[in-house]
């Protein structure tokens, strides 16, 4: 007979491994179930992540944090609109060694899977245990939460993220880069270091330009990025293959309940343009493990008062991250007149904001 757990946790990717790391820290027997579900960018795994300062120290007390050269730090970011608009950011004026790092995501499964197998109390599992408490982590095509009853509402906003690698032929300098234009969002974000000349790229198109831009040879597709970016890194060739994924805005009408939980992409979905998916999923996971460590003696694991201490603890900041992208997004949707001039405008004014515009990097740097 297998050994009995107190959590089954439904999903081995990054949060999921994560908080099974959190749970066994708390003396929890945990079992980690490998998703079956195809990856949701498909293909290879060309993702990078810009992880904030809450995020690496969280990874760094487990000790799963990527070595130097797979976790790049930000020392700069640069926005800019489509009719002269721009936003800047600098982590010298915010007092803080980086603004983020953008972590390649293998090295960073890599490191997880390396602390799981010292871990004696997280077992791996092919398939689900009975457990006091089952976490769903499966991401945003979870099978499992059907089986609580969860409606997961999904607005989609008919855009694809495409997501690669690229070499410039300019260093980028520690700079992560966005551009606004016509709908679409870029993003260049640094890899390799300081002085390298690696890029992942995460462009949002709308959908009915994604196959045509999918389907050109990779000379074009580069092409394409050199006049996106307005030359800013000179030549671009690739260096990956290109994998796309539909763009929603999601969220489950309930996290919890008696024996049950949701996590990371399962529970929420937000626009990338933030770069803040992981860095929301990672902050469930801690909050999860806070409440079931605060716990009272007498309450058990799967107690649904004690979960819902754990929705609402959350509940606030996935629903001001999803309203803040949602609102961008929308903003910048629209074409040229009245909508262009009012988020250039908008974008020039709060560069001069001062105090609120510390505010929000310090926030998104999860400093608040």
């Amino acid at each position: 007979m297998a050994p009995p757990i107190d959590v089954c946790i439904r999903g081995a990717g990054i949060v999921g491994s994560t908080l099974a790391l959190l749970l066994a820290r708390e003396r929890l027997r945990v079992g980690l179930v490998r998703a079956s579900g195809p990856d949701s960018t498909g293909g290879s795994d060309v993702r990078a992540y810009a992880l904030n300062a809450a995020s690496r120290t969280l990874l760094e007390s487990l000790r799963a944090w990527p070595e130097p050269g797979h976790a790049t730090p930000v020392q700069a970011m640069q926005v800019r609109g489509d009719d002269g608009g721009a936003v800047s950011f600098s982590a010298t004026a915010q007092g803080v060694p980086a603004l983020a790092w953008v972590v390649d995501v293998p090295a960073l499964q890599e490191r997880l899977a390396e602390a799981l197998r010292y871990q004696p109390l997280v077992e791996l599992l092919t398939e689900p245990r009975r457990a006091a408490l089952t976490v769903v982590c499966e991401g945003r095509a979870s099978a499992t939460r059907a089986e609580f009853g969860v409606d997961f509402a999904v607005t989609p906003y008919a855009q694809r993220g495409i997501a690669l690698r690229v070499h410039c032929e300019k260093p980028h300098g520690q700079i992560a880069r966005q551009w606004f234009s016509e709908g679409e969002i870029l993003a260049f974000l640094p890899l390799s270091q300081p002085d390298g000349n690696s890029v992942a790229v995460v462009w949002s198109v709308q959908e009915e330009h994604a196959a045509p831009l999918l389907a050109l040879e990779p000379a074009a597709f580069a092409s394409r990025l050199e006049a996106a970016s307005g030359g800013a890194l000179g030549r671009i060739s690739l260096v990956s293959e290109r994998a796309a994924w539909p763009l929603q805005l999601a969220r489950a009408d309930r996290w919890s309940g008696p024996g049950w939980a949701l996590a990371g992409d399962a529970a929420h979905l937000v626009h990338p343009l933030a770069g803040q998916g992981l860095n929301l999923g990672l902050g469930d996971a801690q909050a999860l493990a806070r409440v079931l460590h605060e716990r009272e003696y007498w309450r058990g694991v799967g107690d649904a008062r004690l979960l819902r201490r754990y929705e609402r603890a959350r509940q606030a900041d996935v629903l001001l991250m999803g309203a803040t992208t949602d609102g961008l997004q929308q903003l910048f949707a629209h074409g040229e007149g009245f909508a262009q001039a009012l988020r250039n405008w908008g974008m020039k004014g709060f560069e001069r904001s001062g105090p609120l515009k510390n505010w929000v990097a310090r926030r998104a740097m999860g400093l608040n």
